[in-house]
Protein backbone atom coordinates (compact mmCIF):
# COMPACT_ATOMS: atom_id res chain seq x y z
CA UNK A 1 0.00 0.00 0.00
CA UNK A 2 1.16 3.54 -0.68
CA UNK A 3 1.24 5.70 2.47
CA UNK A 4 1.76 8.88 0.52
CA UNK A 5 -1.88 8.91 -0.59
CA UNK A 6 -3.13 9.30 3.00
CA UNK A 7 -1.27 10.82 5.99
CA UNK A 8 -1.30 7.57 7.93
CA UNK A 9 -2.77 4.21 7.09
CA UNK A 10 -4.08 1.42 8.96
CA UNK A 11 -5.53 1.44 12.37
CA UNK A 12 -8.01 -0.50 14.45
CA UNK A 13 -11.48 -0.52 12.84
CA UNK A 14 -13.26 0.95 15.81
CA UNK A 15 -13.00 0.25 19.48
CA UNK A 16 -15.49 -2.58 19.16
CA UNK A 17 -12.83 -4.84 17.61
CA UNK A 18 -10.53 -4.46 20.58
CA UNK A 19 -13.21 -4.38 23.25
CA UNK A 20 -15.62 -7.06 21.99
CA UNK A 21 -17.06 -9.01 24.86
CA UNK A 22 -15.77 -12.48 25.55
CA UNK A 23 -18.29 -14.97 24.28
CA UNK A 24 -19.14 -17.83 26.62
CA UNK A 25 -20.10 -20.98 24.79
CA UNK A 26 -21.31 -24.40 25.83
CA UNK A 27 -19.06 -27.30 24.92
CA UNK A 28 -20.28 -30.02 22.58
CA UNK A 29 -20.71 -33.53 23.87
CA UNK A 30 -20.08 -36.91 22.36
CA UNK A 31 -23.77 -37.85 22.61
CA UNK A 32 -23.32 -39.46 26.04
CA UNK A 33 -22.78 -36.23 27.94
CA UNK A 34 -18.97 -36.24 27.81
CA UNK A 35 -17.36 -32.98 26.74
CA UNK A 36 -15.48 -33.15 23.46
CA UNK A 37 -12.95 -30.40 22.84
CA UNK A 38 -12.78 -26.78 23.94
CA UNK A 39 -13.75 -23.50 22.25
CA UNK A 40 -11.28 -21.96 19.83
CA UNK A 41 -9.86 -18.60 20.90
CA UNK A 42 -11.73 -15.45 19.88
CA UNK A 43 -8.49 -13.76 18.78
CA UNK A 44 -4.88 -14.62 18.01
CA UNK A 45 -3.36 -11.89 20.20
CA UNK A 46 -1.91 -9.82 17.41
CA UNK A 47 0.19 -7.03 19.02
CA UNK A 48 -2.10 -4.34 17.58
CA UNK A 49 -5.37 -6.19 17.00
CA UNK A 50 -5.60 -8.80 19.78
CA UNK A 51 -9.19 -9.76 18.96
CA UNK A 52 -8.56 -10.12 15.24
CA UNK A 53 -8.51 -13.64 13.83
CA UNK A 54 -9.54 -16.80 15.63
CA UNK A 55 -7.86 -19.81 17.18
CA UNK A 56 -8.46 -23.53 16.92
CA UNK A 57 -8.56 -23.95 13.15
CA UNK A 58 -6.81 -23.09 9.91
CA UNK A 59 -8.88 -22.14 6.85
CA UNK A 60 -7.79 -23.84 3.64
CA UNK A 61 -10.43 -22.52 1.24
CA UNK A 62 -13.19 -19.91 1.00
CA UNK A 63 -16.01 -20.35 -1.51
CA UNK A 64 -17.90 -17.05 -1.44
CA UNK A 65 -21.07 -16.16 -3.32
CA UNK A 66 -22.14 -12.52 -3.05
CA UNK A 67 -25.06 -10.83 -4.81
CA UNK A 68 -25.49 -7.05 -4.78
CA UNK A 69 -28.45 -4.77 -5.39
CA UNK A 70 -28.40 -2.16 -8.16
CA UNK A 71 -26.24 0.31 -6.24
CA UNK A 72 -24.19 -2.30 -4.34
CA UNK A 73 -25.56 -0.90 -1.08
CA UNK A 74 -26.85 -4.26 0.16
CA UNK A 75 -25.58 -7.77 -0.34
CA UNK A 76 -26.70 -11.31 0.29
CA UNK A 77 -24.00 -13.88 0.63
CA UNK A 78 -23.09 -17.49 1.27
CA UNK A 79 -19.67 -18.38 2.64
CA UNK A 80 -18.55 -22.00 2.43
CA UNK A 81 -15.45 -22.27 4.60
CA UNK A 82 -13.26 -25.35 4.56
CA UNK A 83 -10.92 -25.55 7.54
CA UNK A 84 -8.70 -27.94 9.43
CA UNK A 85 -9.09 -28.13 13.20
CA UNK A 86 -5.85 -27.48 15.09
CA UNK A 87 -7.39 -28.64 18.38
CA UNK A 88 -10.45 -30.60 19.42
CA UNK A 89 -13.14 -27.94 18.98
CA UNK A 90 -16.39 -27.60 20.89
CA UNK A 91 -17.02 -24.16 19.34
CA UNK A 92 -15.17 -21.64 17.20
CA UNK A 93 -15.38 -18.03 16.12
CA UNK A 94 -15.53 -16.16 12.82
CA UNK A 95 -14.98 -12.43 12.36
CA UNK A 96 -18.01 -10.70 10.82
CA UNK A 97 -19.06 -7.06 11.10
CA UNK A 98 -22.51 -5.55 10.68
CA UNK A 99 -24.24 -8.21 8.60
CA UNK A 100 -27.18 -10.37 9.66
CA UNK A 101 -26.57 -14.11 9.84
CA UNK A 102 -29.52 -15.97 8.37
CA UNK A 103 -28.26 -19.49 9.06
CA UNK A 104 -25.11 -21.47 9.80
CA UNK A 105 -24.24 -25.13 9.48
CA UNK A 106 -21.17 -27.18 10.35
CA UNK A 107 -20.77 -30.44 8.45
CA UNK A 108 -24.31 -30.02 7.14
CA UNK A 109 -25.94 -29.79 10.56
CA UNK A 110 -27.40 -26.54 12.00
CA UNK A 111 -25.05 -24.78 14.39
CA UNK A 112 -26.01 -22.49 17.26
CA UNK A 113 -24.95 -18.90 16.57
CA UNK A 114 -24.02 -16.23 19.07
CA UNK A 115 -23.06 -12.63 18.19
CA UNK A 116 -20.96 -10.28 20.34
CA UNK A 117 -19.76 -7.23 18.47
CA UNK A 118 -17.49 -8.35 15.66
CA UNK A 119 -17.33 -11.95 16.93
CA UNK A 120 -19.56 -14.67 15.51
CA UNK A 121 -19.45 -17.82 17.64
CA UNK A 122 -20.63 -21.13 16.18
CA UNK A 123 -21.44 -24.11 18.39
CA UNK A 124 -21.72 -27.23 16.21
CA UNK A 125 -24.27 -29.94 16.80
CA UNK A 126 -23.07 -32.66 19.14
CA UNK A 127 -23.38 -35.38 16.50
CA UNK A 128 -20.65 -33.83 14.33
CA UNK A 129 -18.16 -33.36 17.18
CA UNK A 130 -15.92 -36.10 15.80
CA UNK A 131 -15.42 -34.06 12.61
CA UNK A 132 -13.93 -31.23 14.70
CA UNK A 133 -11.13 -33.17 16.29
CA UNK A 134 -7.57 -31.91 15.82
CA UNK A 135 -6.23 -32.59 12.34
CA UNK A 136 -9.61 -33.18 10.72
CA UNK A 137 -11.11 -31.05 7.98
CA UNK A 138 -14.61 -29.66 8.37
CA UNK A 139 -16.94 -27.45 6.35
CA UNK A 140 -18.94 -24.47 7.61
CA UNK A 141 -21.66 -22.70 5.63
CA UNK A 142 -22.85 -19.25 6.70
CA UNK A 143 -25.67 -17.42 4.91
CA UNK A 144 -25.88 -13.72 5.59
CA UNK A 145 -27.21 -10.43 4.24
CA UNK A 146 -27.40 -6.72 4.91
CA UNK A 147 -25.67 -3.44 4.22
CA UNK A 148 -21.91 -3.93 4.61
CA UNK A 149 -20.37 -1.24 6.78
CA UNK A 150 -17.60 1.16 5.93
CA UNK A 151 -15.20 1.35 8.85
CA UNK A 152 -13.41 4.54 9.81
CA UNK A 153 -10.04 3.78 11.32
CA UNK A 154 -8.41 5.71 14.16
CA UNK A 155 -6.21 7.54 11.62
CA UNK A 156 -9.28 8.77 9.72
CA UNK A 157 -8.92 6.44 6.71
CA UNK A 158 -11.76 4.17 5.63
CA UNK A 159 -11.86 0.49 4.77
CA UNK A 160 -14.39 -2.26 4.33
CA UNK A 161 -17.18 -1.89 1.78
CA UNK A 162 -16.59 1.52 0.18
CA UNK A 163 -19.41 2.94 -1.93
CA UNK A 164 -18.40 4.39 -5.29
CA UNK A 165 -20.18 6.29 -8.06
CA UNK A 166 -21.47 3.10 -9.74
CA UNK A 167 -21.07 0.42 -7.09
CA UNK A 168 -18.54 -0.41 -4.40
CA UNK A 169 -15.01 -1.59 -3.79
CA UNK A 170 -14.01 -3.84 -0.89
CA UNK A 171 -10.65 -3.01 0.71
CA UNK A 172 -9.54 -4.96 3.72
CA UNK A 173 -6.30 -3.82 5.37
CA UNK A 174 -6.15 -4.66 8.20
CA UNK A 175 -9.66 -5.90 9.05
CA UNK A 176 -12.11 -4.56 6.50
CA UNK A 177 -12.77 -7.89 4.81
CA UNK A 178 -14.93 -8.90 7.78
CA UNK A 179 -17.48 -6.34 6.52
CA UNK A 180 -18.41 -8.48 3.50
CA UNK A 181 -17.68 -12.09 4.44
CA UNK A 182 -17.18 -14.12 7.63
CA UNK A 183 -13.76 -15.64 8.16
CA UNK A 184 -10.53 -15.91 10.07
CA UNK A 185 -9.40 -12.36 9.34
CA UNK A 186 -5.79 -12.32 10.43
CA UNK A 187 -2.90 -12.38 7.92
CA UNK A 188 -1.51 -15.47 9.59
CA UNK A 189 -4.30 -17.62 8.11
CA UNK A 190 -4.05 -17.69 4.31
CA UNK A 191 -6.32 -19.71 2.02
CA UNK A 192 -7.34 -20.20 -1.60
CA UNK A 193 -10.55 -18.56 -2.82
CA UNK A 194 -13.47 -18.91 -5.18
CA UNK A 195 -15.43 -15.65 -5.30
CA UNK A 196 -18.69 -15.42 -7.21
CA UNK A 197 -20.24 -11.98 -7.53
CA UNK A 198 -23.71 -11.45 -9.04
CA UNK A 199 -24.47 -7.91 -10.21
CA UNK A 200 -26.93 -6.14 -12.52
CA UNK A 201 -26.09 -6.90 -16.16
CA UNK A 202 -24.92 -3.34 -16.85
CA UNK A 203 -22.26 -3.60 -14.11
CA UNK A 204 -19.05 -5.61 -14.00
CA UNK A 205 -17.47 -7.33 -11.00
CA UNK A 206 -13.74 -7.79 -10.64
CA UNK A 207 -11.93 -9.79 -7.97
CA UNK A 208 -8.67 -11.62 -7.38
CA UNK A 209 -7.19 -14.43 -9.44
CA UNK A 210 -8.53 -15.55 -12.81
CA UNK A 211 -12.02 -15.34 -14.26
CA UNK A 212 -13.32 -18.91 -14.24
CA UNK A 213 -16.72 -18.10 -15.75
CA UNK A 214 -19.21 -15.35 -16.56
CA UNK A 215 -22.91 -16.12 -16.92
CA UNK A 216 -25.85 -13.79 -17.56
CA UNK A 217 -29.47 -14.65 -16.85
CA UNK A 218 -32.55 -12.58 -16.13
CA UNK A 219 -30.72 -9.28 -16.37
CA UNK A 220 -28.00 -10.25 -13.87
CA UNK A 221 -24.47 -11.49 -14.44
CA UNK A 222 -22.44 -13.77 -12.19
CA UNK A 223 -18.65 -13.44 -12.33
CA UNK A 224 -16.67 -16.32 -10.87
CA UNK A 225 -13.08 -15.45 -9.91
CA UNK A 226 -10.68 -18.12 -8.65
CA UNK A 227 -7.48 -17.65 -6.65
CA UNK A 228 -5.49 -20.85 -6.34
CA UNK A 229 -2.48 -19.44 -4.48
CA UNK A 230 -2.87 -18.77 -0.75
CA UNK A 231 -4.15 -15.28 0.06
CA UNK A 232 -4.56 -13.36 3.30
CA UNK A 233 -8.11 -12.09 3.68
CA UNK A 234 -7.04 -8.43 3.81
CA UNK A 235 -5.85 -8.83 0.20
CA UNK A 236 -9.21 -10.11 -1.06
CA UNK A 237 -11.22 -7.58 -3.05
CA UNK A 238 -14.43 -7.14 -5.00
CA UNK A 239 -14.90 -4.11 -7.24
CA UNK A 240 -18.38 -3.53 -8.66
CA UNK A 241 -18.87 -0.76 -11.21
CA UNK A 242 -18.72 0.23 -14.84
CA UNK A 243 -15.20 -1.03 -15.34
CA UNK A 244 -13.69 -1.57 -18.75
CA UNK A 245 -11.92 -4.92 -18.39
CA UNK A 246 -8.96 -5.67 -20.67
CA UNK A 247 -7.05 -8.94 -20.88
CA UNK A 248 -3.56 -9.22 -22.34
CA UNK A 249 -0.48 -11.36 -21.69
CA UNK A 250 3.15 -10.57 -21.01
CA UNK A 251 5.91 -11.77 -23.31
CA UNK A 252 6.23 -14.82 -21.05
CA UNK A 253 2.52 -15.60 -21.32
CA UNK A 254 1.45 -14.30 -17.89
CA UNK A 255 -2.17 -13.07 -18.04
CA UNK A 256 -2.62 -9.37 -17.27
CA UNK A 257 -6.13 -8.20 -16.33
CA UNK A 258 -6.87 -4.51 -15.92
CA UNK A 259 -10.23 -3.09 -14.90
CA UNK A 260 -10.52 0.68 -15.29
CA UNK A 261 -13.32 3.11 -14.52
CA UNK A 262 -14.07 4.95 -17.79
CA UNK A 263 -13.40 8.28 -16.12
CA UNK A 264 -9.81 7.19 -15.41
CA UNK A 265 -9.17 5.27 -18.64
CA UNK A 266 -7.40 7.84 -20.78
CA UNK A 267 -5.08 9.11 -18.04
CA UNK A 268 -4.22 5.54 -16.93
CA UNK A 269 -3.48 3.95 -20.28
CA UNK A 270 0.20 4.81 -20.60
CA UNK A 271 1.17 3.69 -17.09
CA UNK A 272 -0.91 0.49 -17.17
CA UNK A 273 0.72 -0.48 -20.46
CA UNK A 274 3.97 -0.79 -18.51
CA UNK A 275 2.70 -3.54 -16.17
CA UNK A 276 4.48 -6.28 -18.18
CA UNK A 277 7.71 -4.26 -18.07
CA UNK A 278 7.47 -3.73 -14.32
CA UNK A 279 6.69 -7.42 -13.69
CA UNK A 280 9.63 -8.49 -15.85
CA UNK A 281 11.94 -6.09 -14.01
CA UNK A 282 10.63 -7.42 -10.68
CA UNK A 283 11.44 -10.97 -11.73
CA UNK A 284 15.02 -9.95 -12.53
CA UNK A 285 15.41 -8.40 -9.09
CA UNK A 286 13.28 -10.59 -6.86
CA UNK A 287 12.80 -13.89 -8.63
CA UNK A 288 9.78 -15.55 -10.28
CA UNK A 289 6.50 -13.64 -10.15
CA UNK A 290 4.55 -15.49 -7.43
CA UNK A 291 1.05 -15.55 -8.94
CA UNK A 292 -0.77 -16.82 -12.00
CA UNK A 293 -1.90 -13.37 -13.20
CA UNK A 294 -1.12 -9.70 -12.79
CA UNK A 295 -2.92 -6.45 -13.47
CA UNK A 296 -4.67 -3.59 -11.68
CA UNK A 297 -8.07 -2.16 -10.76
CA UNK A 298 -8.26 1.61 -11.33
CA UNK A 299 -11.17 3.49 -9.83
CA UNK A 300 -11.88 7.18 -9.48
CA UNK A 301 -9.82 9.47 -7.25
CA UNK A 302 -12.64 9.77 -4.69
CA UNK A 303 -13.22 5.99 -4.43
CA UNK A 304 -10.63 5.66 -1.64
CA UNK A 305 -7.90 7.76 -0.07
CA UNK A 306 -5.15 5.23 -0.76
CA UNK A 307 -3.95 2.46 -3.02
CA UNK A 308 -3.91 -1.14 -1.77
CA UNK A 309 -1.91 -4.14 -2.98
CA UNK A 310 -4.90 -6.47 -3.39
CA UNK A 311 -3.60 -9.80 -4.65
CA UNK A 312 -3.01 -10.24 -8.40
CA UNK A 313 -4.28 -6.75 -9.21
CA UNK A 314 -3.78 -3.84 -6.81
CA UNK A 315 -6.50 -1.26 -6.39
CA UNK A 316 -5.52 2.25 -7.47
CA UNK A 317 -7.78 5.23 -6.66
CA UNK A 318 -7.57 7.08 -9.96
CA UNK A 319 -4.86 7.15 -12.63
CA UNK A 320 -1.58 6.06 -10.99
CA UNK A 321 1.92 7.38 -11.42
CA UNK A 322 4.59 4.89 -12.41
CA UNK A 323 6.23 5.06 -8.97
CA UNK A 324 2.97 4.01 -7.30
CA UNK A 325 2.48 1.17 -9.78
CA UNK A 326 6.00 -0.11 -9.06
CA UNK A 327 5.31 0.03 -5.31
CA UNK A 328 2.03 -1.89 -5.49
CA UNK A 329 3.33 -4.51 -7.91
CA UNK A 330 6.39 -5.04 -5.69
CA UNK A 331 3.94 -5.96 -2.95
CA UNK A 332 2.97 -9.04 -4.95
CA UNK A 333 6.31 -10.42 -3.77
CA UNK A 334 6.62 -8.51 -0.49
CA UNK A 335 3.40 -8.82 1.50
CA UNK A 336 1.21 -10.89 -0.80
CA UNK A 337 3.42 -13.93 -1.37
CA UNK A 338 5.48 -13.48 1.81
CA UNK A 339 2.87 -12.17 4.23
CA UNK A 340 3.50 -10.76 7.73
CA UNK A 341 3.09 -13.19 10.59
CA UNK A 342 1.54 -10.31 12.55
CA UNK A 343 0.79 -6.64 11.92
CA UNK A 344 3.96 -5.72 13.83
CA UNK A 345 5.89 -7.11 10.85
CA UNK A 346 4.34 -4.67 8.38
CA UNK A 347 7.69 -2.98 7.71
CA UNK A 348 8.66 -6.13 5.81
CA UNK A 349 5.87 -5.26 3.34
CA UNK A 350 6.34 -1.53 3.12
CA UNK A 351 10.09 -1.22 3.60
CA UNK A 352 10.80 -3.63 0.75
CA UNK A 353 8.12 -2.12 -1.53
CA UNK A 354 9.57 1.34 -0.90
CA UNK A 355 13.05 -0.01 -1.60
CA UNK A 356 11.72 -1.44 -4.87
CA UNK A 357 10.83 2.15 -5.84
CA UNK A 358 14.42 3.18 -5.08
CA UNK A 359 15.76 0.30 -7.18
CA UNK A 360 13.45 1.14 -10.10
CA UNK A 361 14.65 4.74 -10.01
CA UNK A 362 18.27 3.58 -9.87
CA UNK A 363 17.77 1.36 -12.91
CA UNK A 364 15.86 3.97 -14.92
CA UNK A 365 18.08 7.05 -14.85
CA UNK A 366 16.61 8.49 -11.67
CA UNK A 367 18.18 9.01 -8.25
CA UNK A 368 20.32 6.10 -7.12
CA UNK A 369 19.27 3.99 -4.13
CA UNK A 370 22.02 5.72 -2.16
CA UNK A 371 20.59 9.14 -3.06
CA UNK A 372 17.12 7.98 -2.05
CA UNK A 373 18.60 6.69 1.20
CA UNK A 374 20.18 10.09 1.87
CA UNK A 375 16.87 11.84 1.23
CA UNK A 376 15.03 9.47 3.56
CA UNK A 377 17.74 9.86 6.20
CA UNK A 378 17.28 13.64 6.18
CA UNK A 379 13.49 13.40 6.58
CA UNK A 380 12.59 13.92 10.24
CA UNK A 381 9.31 12.03 9.77
CA UNK A 382 11.21 8.77 9.32
CA UNK A 383 12.63 8.97 12.85
CA UNK A 384 9.40 9.16 14.86
CA UNK A 385 9.79 5.54 16.02
CA UNK A 386 11.57 2.30 15.02
CA UNK A 387 9.91 0.51 12.08
CA UNK A 388 9.87 -2.73 14.06
CA UNK A 389 7.94 -1.15 16.93
CA UNK A 390 5.19 1.28 15.88
CA UNK A 391 3.65 2.75 19.05
CA UNK A 392 0.10 1.71 18.13
CA UNK A 393 -2.24 0.51 15.43
CA UNK A 394 -2.71 4.05 14.11
CA UNK A 395 1.03 4.22 13.37
CA UNK A 396 1.36 1.15 11.16
CA UNK A 397 1.47 3.16 7.95
CA UNK A 398 3.38 6.17 9.13
CA UNK A 399 6.69 7.12 7.42
CA UNK A 400 9.10 5.08 9.58
CA UNK A 401 7.48 1.82 8.43
CA UNK A 402 8.10 2.85 4.81
CA UNK A 403 11.13 5.12 4.60
CA UNK A 404 13.12 3.84 7.56
CA UNK A 405 12.11 0.31 6.63
CA UNK A 406 13.68 0.86 3.22
CA UNK A 407 16.79 2.27 4.91
CA UNK A 408 17.15 -1.00 6.84
CA UNK A 409 17.19 -2.90 3.54
CA UNK A 410 19.75 -0.50 2.07
CA UNK A 411 22.00 -0.84 5.11
CA UNK A 412 22.04 -4.61 4.61
CA UNK A 413 23.09 -4.01 1.01
CA UNK A 414 25.84 -1.67 2.19
CA UNK A 415 27.11 -4.16 4.76
CA UNK A 416 27.29 -6.94 2.17
CA UNK A 417 29.32 -4.81 -0.31
CA UNK A 418 28.32 -7.18 -3.10
CA UNK A 419 25.15 -6.54 -5.10
CA UNK A 420 25.05 -10.04 -6.56
CA UNK A 421 25.12 -11.52 -3.06
CA UNK A 422 22.57 -8.98 -1.79
CA UNK A 423 20.01 -9.77 -4.49
CA UNK A 424 20.64 -13.48 -3.99
CA UNK A 425 19.74 -12.91 -0.34
CA UNK A 426 16.51 -11.12 -1.29
CA UNK A 427 15.51 -13.83 -3.76
CA UNK A 428 16.33 -16.53 -1.24
CA UNK A 429 14.12 -14.86 1.37
CA UNK A 430 11.20 -14.79 -1.04
CA UNK A 431 11.77 -18.38 -2.11
CA UNK A 432 12.03 -19.68 1.46
CA UNK A 433 8.70 -18.15 2.52
CA UNK A 434 6.86 -18.19 -0.82
CA UNK A 435 3.07 -18.19 -0.24
CA UNK A 436 3.63 -18.27 3.51
CA UNK A 437 4.03 -16.01 6.52
CA UNK A 438 7.16 -14.61 8.10
CA UNK A 439 8.09 -12.42 11.04
CA UNK A 440 10.78 -9.84 11.71
CA UNK A 441 12.63 -12.45 13.76
CA UNK A 442 12.50 -14.82 10.77
CA UNK A 443 14.00 -12.13 8.56
CA UNK A 444 16.81 -11.04 10.86
CA UNK A 445 17.87 -14.65 11.43
CA UNK A 446 17.71 -15.40 7.71
CA UNK A 447 19.65 -12.27 6.71
CA UNK A 448 22.52 -13.18 9.01
CA UNK A 449 22.50 -16.77 7.82
CA UNK A 450 22.40 -15.86 4.13
CA UNK A 451 24.92 -13.01 4.33
CA UNK A 452 27.30 -14.76 6.67
CA UNK A 453 27.59 -11.49 8.57
CA UNK A 454 26.84 -10.21 12.04
CA UNK A 455 24.22 -7.54 11.32
CA UNK A 456 23.62 -6.58 14.95
CA UNK A 457 24.49 -2.94 14.24
CA UNK A 458 21.86 -2.78 11.50
CA UNK A 459 19.18 -4.23 13.75
CA UNK A 460 20.10 -2.23 16.85
CA UNK A 461 20.57 1.14 15.18
CA UNK A 462 18.32 1.10 12.12
CA UNK A 463 15.54 -1.41 12.75
CA UNK A 464 15.04 -1.20 16.51
CA UNK A 465 16.87 1.93 17.64
CA UNK A 466 15.06 4.92 19.12
CA UNK A 467 17.28 7.67 17.69
CA UNK A 468 18.84 8.55 14.37
CA UNK A 469 22.21 6.79 13.99
CA UNK A 470 25.24 7.97 12.04
CA UNK A 471 24.87 7.25 8.33
CA UNK A 472 27.25 4.31 8.44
Amino acid sequence: MDQRTVPARRAVPGAALLLAAVVLVTACTDGRGAVVGTPGAAGVRDPYFPRLGNGGYDVTHYDLSVATDARAERISGTAVITARATQDLSAFNLDLAGLEVRSATVEGRPAAVNRAGWELTLRPAADVADRLRAGRTFRTVVRYSGSPPTVTDADGSEEGWLRTAYGAVALGEPAGSMTWFPGNHHPGDKASYDIRVTVPEERSAVSNGELASRRTSGGRTTYHWRTREPMASYLATVAVGRYAVRRTVTGDGLPVVTAVDPESARASARVLARIPEVVSWGEEKFGPYPFSSAGAIVGRPDDAGYALETQNRPFLPGPPGLELLVHELAHQWFGNSVTPASWRDMWLNEGFATYAEWLWSEDHSGPTAQESFEEAYADEANWAFPPSRPPGAADLSRPPVYGRGAMVVHRIRQEMRDDAAFFALVRGWLERHRHGNASTADFTAYAEEASGRDLTEVWDAWLDGGSRPARG
